[in-house]
């Protein structure tokens, strides 16, 4: 009669394709995990896969295998956002089963936005596009809002969480906003754009403003449908170099 040893003897197994023990939309689709070289690996050991204790995949190994990771895939079926746990089991020849240590990682497949349509490019129609002051829609950004900055709002979004990474895109100069905080979720973000931002962003009658999040599992929104605005002199016959807009502005406020 044969005895299973629930002694972790072997090492706990990796995820081929993920980091930090996290596994994302993407991941998940063609999750790979690596069971590493044992001891007394041999032809016709039996690796058994096990995620949440349930039995995903197997593989019974060749000469070929001997003395190298094995990978096996686990189904995307069985892989929901939350807490999971691997392990697998290795059978051989006249021995018991030897069970692995476990692995725990987390699992996130809800994208910040809601997943985007493939439909849509690289655009996410779940954003909103940034909020701005009805004059600043209108009119666009003269030479003293140049050097006070622009205030813009990013609207609260689906799947919003702790640790979001937002770029607002203006133009095409990225700025990097703070990550969320608990105490974020379920706000307007309130964001000011520097004048050394829209002075980089440069003059131009039709600048895109928009935004994309990526959430800490890696999981990315698409851009947010962009907000078109007028920066600078809107009279192309009239036009100066936006900087030298910004030091009239400076010479005039006093």
């Amino acid at each position: 009669m044969t005895r299973t040893s629930h002694a972790p003897e072997l090492a706990a197994p990796n995820l081929a394709s993920a980091s930090k023990n996290a596994i994302n939309l993407a991941a998940a689709a063609h999750l790979l995990i690596d069971v590493l070289p044992y001891s007394g690996m041999d032809a016709g050991d039996l690796i058994e896969l096990f995620w949440n204790n349930c039995y995903v995949a197997s593989r019974v190994l060749t000469s070929e295998d001997v003395g190298a990771s094995i990978s096996l895939r686990v189904p995307e079926s069985f892989i929901a956002s939350g807490t999971a746990r691997i392990h697998y089991r290795v059978m051989q020849v006249g021995q018991g089963p030897a069970l692995s240590a476990a692995t725990r990682v987390q699992v996130k497949l809800d994208c910040p936005g809601g997943q985007p349509s493939p439909l849509c490019g690289d655009e996410n129609q779940q954003l909103a596009p940034v909020s701005l002051p009805d004059t600043i829609r209108r009119q666009g950004v003269n030479p003293n809002q140049i050097k006070r900055g622009v205030p813009l709002t990013i609207e609260p979004y689906l799947n919003m969480a702790e640790d979001d990474a937002i770029t607002l895109r203006w133009g095409d100069v990225r700025m990097d906003l703070a990550r969320i905080t608990a105490a974020d979720v379920g706000l307007p973000i309130q964001v000011w754009v520097p004048p050394a931002v829209i002075v980089e962003g440069g003059e131009d009658l039709r600048l895109d403003v928009t935004y994309c999040v990526i959430d800490w599992v890696g999981n990315n929104s698409r851009w947010a449908p962009p907000r078109t605005l007028k920066i600078g002199c809107v009279n192309p016959y009239l036009k100066v170099p936006l900087r030298q807009a910004l030091k009239a502005a400076e010479s005039t406020k006093d």
